[in-house]
């Protein structure tokens, strides 16, 4: 008797779920990727002696300046994890992160701060939302906060994404967002996010949407309850209009999207694969905008069981951070493509205790990545669990590291990734 009830519910999910995907608007495209050839950096040449009345006409060569490195503010909580990063309409950037006594707590709130770029400082922190005014918005019981994501809505407004749980762990958990007309400093009435039109349960967020040039966003998510693999969910506003599997099983989640042309893009995911299977970078792509995507190679990059961010630059060039290890956490690297081979390498090691015993090594995680002007980068991740470390590259220091990508890869046997 029980199984039949469980098939006419199953039937009956199915029916609802194919009416209201139905009624949908058409799937667009992505937007369009603006690219533009790279003015080459300058290489350096062998000074050449000068007569003296020639020295005060020789400009100066300009110096790059080398990645500056900050912390996000103290909110005083023991433990913080999962930032994230958006530019503001003034060129400054803000980022949001959870802070509490431990992941997954009750006293766990989302919390933001604006970084200066004239000044290279952050302004004190502000709590956006917590457990009790999530639980009074939503209208429903809420165990527990995680994961913010910013994005910008085509009306130029703010929307943050975030994960709530009200029952049991991480794969209980659903997204609902909040809106802001003031560029972060005031926020409306959260909203949950509707991703099933009966269990509405196990859908998390972590990678930074695309735009799609209908004005919507796609929004890369994922579930980890019986099954863990990335879905592609379609957002107007508050609401997800359309949603398409990225990849099956149990293997893969947090997808990260990369956009190829309008209607090509390829995904790179966190491995979450059993002992014995390859502890790289599991990949899908899709051919139609994201309504349909296949699995495709790995990434031949190790991955541990931890996020990867990822960005693409104005000039095409494409950048990873990752821990490119098999086990542990403890090294984190910067890695780039140049845009005509497609060979990923490592250009910046941003974290490693290798060299250390295992009992003294910290845990860098969770990286996240954005541009501010298409040229540069800011990267933001958790330093042991207890901070979080910001790191900005200009956009002559990316220059310069991807010339120097090109020159080494003329050398086939210092290849060390490809994808």
């Amino acid at each position: 008797m029980s199984r039949v009830i469980a098939l006419c519910f199953l039937l009956l999910a199915a029916v609802i779920g194919f009416l209201h995907l139905d009624s949908r608007p058409a799937w667009a495209p992505f937007a369009p990727i603006a690219i533009s050839d790279p003015a080459p950096v300058a290489e350096e040449m062998e000074p050449q002696p000068l007569s003296k009345s020639k020295i005060a006409n020789v400009p100066s060569k300009p110096s790059i300046p080398n990645p500056i490195a900050t912390w996000l503010p103290d909110t005083g909580a023991a433990s913080v994890h999962a930032a994230s990063l958006i530019a503001l309409k003034d060129g400054a950037v803000r980022a949001f992160w959870f802070a509490g006594s431990r992941e997954g707590a009750a006293d766990v709130s989302i919390y933001s701060a604006v970084f200066d770029p004239q000044a290279s400082s952050w302004s004190a922190p502000t709590v956006v939302i917590d457990r009790v005014s999530a639980e009074t918005g939503l209208s429903r019981y809420i165990a527990k906060l995680g994961n913010p994501v910013p994005s910008r809505m085509a009306d130029g407004r703010l929307q943050l994404f975030f994960v709530t749980v009200s029952i049991g762990g991480w794969a209980g958990s659903s997204i609902s967002s909040i809106m802001s007309d003031d560029e972060g400093l005031t926020w409306n009435k959260p909203q949950r996010l509707i991703t099933s039109p009966l269990i509405n349960l196990s859908t998390l967020v972590k990678s930074p949407a695309v735009q799609l040039s209908d004005g919507r966003l796609g929004l890369p998510a994922y579930h980890e309850w019986i099954g863990r693999f990335g879905e592609f969910l379609r957002i107007d506003a508050g609401q997800v209009i359309d949603k398409r599997r990225m990849s099956s099983g149990r293997s893969a989640i947090q997808p990260l999207v990369f956009v190829n042309t309008p209607q090509e893009g390829i995904a790179f995911f966190r491995q979450t694969r059993s002992s014995g299977q390859a502890k790289q970078v599991p990949v899908s792509q899709t051919q139609n905008a994201g309504q349909s995507w296949q699995l495709a190679p790995d990434l031949p990059i190790a991955n541990p069981n931890s996020a990867v961010a990822g960005l693409q630059l104005n000039n095409g060039v494409r950048i990873l951070v990752l821990n490119n290890i098999e086990t542990g956490r403890y090294r984190l690297t910067l890695l780039m493509s140049d845009t005509k081979s497609n060979q990923w390498q490592v250009v910046e090691v941003l974290e490693d205790d290798e060299a250390l015993p295992d009992s003294n090594r910290k845990e860098f995680s969770y990286p996240y990545l954005m541009s501010a002007d298409g040229s540069d980068a800011h990267l933001v991740y958790t330093w042991d669990r207890k901070k979080i470390r910001h790191r900005y590259f200009s956009g002559a220091w990316l220059k310069r590291a991807n010339n120097q990508l090109q020159t080494v890869e003329t050398d086939p046997v210092t290849k060390e990734v490809q994808q």
